[in-house]
């Protein structure tokens, strides 16, 4: 499977440079004030992500465009695409196949989708660690500049908005907490929303997500493992964006509070994105609410996820936050 991910993320790379070649005009496009959404896993992001995304000023990866890069077609036409086509029914024949794994982290081909899947296309991202117990990839991705990543995250970005230039981009992914400062070296205008949670609770999410994921996959890369790896890499990165953050602009940043947004989404999302953007005051509507609640499906009931199903205490997960 790994040698899977590590095939799209090469074949999205091939795709991407033959769209810089087939449109250089790309290179012009402009990329301003974006939004980057990031924090602990679990339920918050996903769901600020999209419904940010919802407003139709605002544009966001789609994850069949992640896959294969391309100026993004009218979606209308998106049907009648065979490359959409083919990537909506494999999930949704995995969607007959997983049901219980809709109700962690529902994906679709015409969703908006985690920027893991782009960043990957320069070998970094800590998706791959989320997969698997692979402490050398840890190591050396801990001690990388991803700047060059970013960079070409821009590029696919200008790609992908070659025909939507008027409108914002909002992204989304855990990896943008270990790299604040590329991310202000690439994108200097950038609004960075970071949510916050119970780190017990966001924890065990993620731990809960890597195990569903990989199910069957690794007789390592399971339980306590999970637990152990994730903690640590989930614990370090916030500390490195906390530090690096004391470096920029506060005007820059957004802290959302989980229980504050699940209240009051729309309020909270529009209040937010206001204090970064010249273009006035955001109408939201009540229908944004509901392509949100349409694009990112119903989650299926689960139990309460805790830190001990991880061979993790709740004492040793709140003094690593």
């Amino acid at each position: 499977m790994q040698r899977s991910f590590l095939r799209g993320a090469l074949v999205a790379r091939l795709l991407s440079q033959h769209g810089f070649r087939q449109h250089p005009s790309y290179v012009d496009v402009p990329i301003e004030r974006p939004v980057f959404v990031t924090g602990l896993p679990g339920p918050g992001p996903p769901a600020l992500h999209r419904l940010l995304a919802a407003d139709p000023t605002h544009q966001g990866l789609e994850l069949w465009l992640t896959e294969f890069p391309q100026p993004r077609p009218p979606r209308e036409a998106w049907p009648d695409d065979p490359v959409f086509a083919g990537i909506a029914a494999a999930y949704a024949e995995h969607h007959v196949e997983n049901p219980e794994f809709m109700g962690i982290h529902y994906t679709d081909a015409a969703s908006v989708e985690e920027c893991w899947r782009v960043l990957r296309q320069s070998g970094k991202s800590i998706g791959y660690e989320s997969l698997a117990f692979i402490p050398n990839y840890s190591a050396w991705l801990a001690a990388q500049d991803w700047t060059d990543a970013y960079a070409r995250h821009r590029a696919n970005l200008q790609l992908v908005g070659l025909h939507d230039q008027d409108k914002r981009w909002v992204l989304k992914n855990p990896s943008h907490l270990v790299a604040l400062d590329a991310i202000m070296a690439v994108y200097p205008g950038a609004l960075i929303m970071q949510t916050h949670r119970d780190p017990r609770e966001a924890v065990a999410s993620a731990c809960s997500l890597s195990a569903e994921a990989t199910r069957g996959w690794s007789t390592v890369f399971e339980g306590a493992v999970i637990g152990r790896t994730q903690l640590d890499m989930l614990s370090d990165a916030v500390a490195r964006f906390t530090s690096a953050r004391e470096k920029y602009d506060p005007a820059q940043f957004v802290d959302v509070e989980y229980d504050g947004f699940v209240a009051d989404p729309v309020g909270r999302c529009a209040g937010s994105t206001r204090r970064s953007t010249s273009r006035g005051p955001r109408r939201w509507r009540s229908g944004s609410t509901y392509r949100w609640g349409v694009a990112a499906g119903r989650p299926a009931a689960v139990a309460p996820l805790r830190p001990r199903d991880y061979g993790l205490t709740e004492a040793e997960v709140l003094a690593r936050f």
